[in-house]
């Protein structure tokens, strides 16, 4: 039984029965709707010990159980082990809602009688709280209460919230200054009809001010909120994190600054016609207060037009240099990539071969530290040999790392924060003999991989009408995967930017060139071997006919794909001319910067099929 999860249980549930609460929620998310968070609001991985960042914990005075998907299934199971918490898959069939589940748990036994669900309003948005409301007042006439954090409570030691300072991010990086993207978002707020508007979103507030900072790991932002209005801006933050040259340069793009506690008065003393709320990114609690209003005639006159953020959308659409640096940053990234893939076939072919699933991770990161102006990994490195591949996000610990053989296959998904761009690069690598069926998985995956990268469609499309080119042929030997198959990359920011993305459920976000998104379709075998292959692309202007504008994909990662696990009989000529072609391109583009050495083996990687 793990102890400190059992007394944390025993504390949250002593807050329960002082409140009258039957049950509360812990979702993932911070304030801004995040989705990897700051430490001092990773409240559900504090409560329950899982650490993926995705998944909802629920407590009520008898149980627990915890919501996550295909992604972490293993490694919650694991992670879950001599705890209450009973793991819900889902999307899987039979894995009842929360709403659903907390009304069986309550009807089985209730002995505070209690009809009140407690959820942190600051950490969930204004639809999630609308949703939540209504599915338990289905599930059997529950109520939701948004008012208490019972972790301010119980969480002793908690973190604070991130002090470190923020910095300024370029011109020469951001290609437009933050007085021009405050321009653009008053025109697209006038033409939603607003005056102004509440940014909530940490990315969307980085890139609007061209300022950085490193409150959240493996992602270069700030805590903060930004409210606009039709004249002024105000960014409100912890006056601790700005220097006086950040001040000077934030007065000097028409900014001013409050302290982050006093965002709700901003909301209260804000006076124009209209303002815009993101209901999927503005939390709960600011929401209302803006729907309740102050009690001021001139205050409750504020109409709420509740819509995307434009900012969203205008981040997603890289301008010239923005997509030069990815090409840099690109660029780099494939030389630290081909150093470590030599590295590694020939520590794999000595006789003291001694890595590990860690070991690689060190090296692979030693390596891109290297590269001028890298900051940080993009995201915690995937270094998953064997059956870890078959965990879609795995994560290697001291407990669970494992020693490499030179034999199967390594998943290694890894990317990094260069000041000039972010990278995100799978690759899936042989480490000696192979069975023909992990060479049949491959190949359905590679053909997947190849197939959107060979997709030619019209302007506007959405990412769900191209996802399912990279299933096709898994689908016909009965295998899928559960996850998207690409999502958007940020400038020097999130590694997951959105709304537009390749997956299987219905996303309207239209893609448009000078998008940057992933292709990294995979299959996944538990108990035996995973494959997944990604690169990065932009998208660009494919030919202009009667019928339109139609798009293509260029492949921005320069790295070679691993031949060796290819069954070539299932390429299709076209399939087989692409890799050829893309593995041309990266020895072009790579070799004038390695030394004699890695240009053969890099010629080597990249020759034809």
């Amino acid at each position: 039984m793990n102890t400190t999860i059992s007394q944390r249980l025993a504390d949250l549930r002593d807050v329960m029965r002082r409140e009258h609460l039957a049950a509360f929620i812990f979702p993932s998310t911070d304030p801004h709707q995040g989705e990897y968070v700051p430490d001092h609001w990773k409240g559900r991985e504090f409560i329950s010990g899982f650490n993926g960042s995705a998944g909802t914990a629920v407590v009520t005075l008898t149980s627990a159980a915890l919501w996550t998907d295909s992604r972490y299934f293993i490694a919650a199971e694991e992670q879950l082990r001599g705890t209450e918490f009973q793991l819900m898959r889902l999307k899987m069939e039979g894995t009842p809602t929360i709403a659903e589940w907390i009304g069986t748990q309550l009807s089985a036994d209730n002995p505070e009688r209690s009809t009140e669900v407690g959820i942190d309003g600051m950490c969930s948005s204004a639809n999630s709280i609308r949703e939540l409301t209504a599915e338990l007042r289905k599930a059997g006439g529950l109520t939701l209460r948004t008012n208490l954090d019972p972790l301010a409570l119980t969480w002793h030691g908690r973190p604070a919230i991130p002090a470190a300072p923020v910095e300024i991010y370029p011109m020469e990086y951001a290609g437009e200054s933050a007085r021009d993207k405050l321009s653009r978002l008053r025109q697209a707020l006038h033409r939603q009809h607003a005056d102004g508007m509440l940014m909530a979103s940490l990315d969307d507030i980085a890139w609007t001010l061209n300022l950085r900072g490193t409150d959240v790991h493996c992602t270069p932002l700030f805590v903060s909120y930004l409210l606009i209005s039709s004249t002024d801006a105000t960014l409100y933050i912890n006056k601790e994190k700005l220097t006086s040259e950040v001040c000077a340069y934030l007065q000097q793009e028409g900014v001013q600054t409050d302290d982050y506690a006093n965002v709700g008065r901003g909301l209260d003393a804000y006076f124009e016609h209209s303002i815009l709320l993101d209901p999927d990114e503005v939390n709960h609690t600011l929401f209302s207060r803006m729907k309740r209003g102050n009690g001021s005639s001139v205050r409750s006159a504020v109409e709420i037009v509740e819509a995307e953020s434009p900012a969203k959308r205008m981040k997603t659409v890289k301008n010239a240099t923005e997509i030069a640096g990815f090409r840099r940053a690109m660029l780099k990234d494939g030389i630290a990539m081909v150093r470590f893939l030599k590295w590694l076939d020939e520590a794999c072919q000595s006789a003291r071969f001694h890595e590990t699933e860690l070991s690689v991770d060190r090296k692979l990161t030693a390596l891109r530290a290297e590269q001028p102006l890298f900051r940080d990994i993009s995201f915690d490195t995937i270094a998953a040999y064997g059956e870890h591949g078959a965990i879609v996000h795995y994560e290697a610990t001291p407990e669970t790392d494992i020693p490499l053989r030179p034999e199967g296959m390594l998943l290694l998904d890894s990317g990094a924060q260069f000041l000039d761009g972010t990278t995100d690069i799978t690759r899936t690598i042989a480490l000696g003999p192979l069975t023909d069926y992990m060479r049949h998985v491959y190949t359905l995956v590679l053909k997947g991989h190849i197939q959107i990268e060979l997709c030619k469609f019209p302007s506007g499309s959405s990412g769900t009408q191209i996802d399912i080119l990279a299933r096709q042929y898994m689908w016909r030997d009965g295998l899928s995967y559960l996850h998207g198959t690409g999502h958007g990359v940020g400038t020097y920011l999130s590694v997951h930017e959105g709304p537009h993305q390749f997956r299987l459920e219905w996303k309207p976000a239209p893609l448009v060139a000078g998008m940057t998104i992933t292709d990294e379709p995979g299959i996944y075998l538990p108990g035996r071997f995973g494959v997944r292959i990604e690169n990065t692309l932009l998208i660009t202007p494919y030919k202009q006919t009667e019928f339109g504008q139609f798009l293509q994909f260029e492949p921005l990662t320069l790295c070679p794909i691993d031949k060796r696990p290819i069954d070539a009989s299932m390429l299709l000529p076209e399939e087989r001319q692409w890799l050829d072609d893309y593995h041309q391109m990266v020895f072009d583009r790579l070799s004038p910067h390695l030394d004699d050495d890695e240009r053969r083996w890099l010629k080597e990687a990249c020759a034809p099929l």
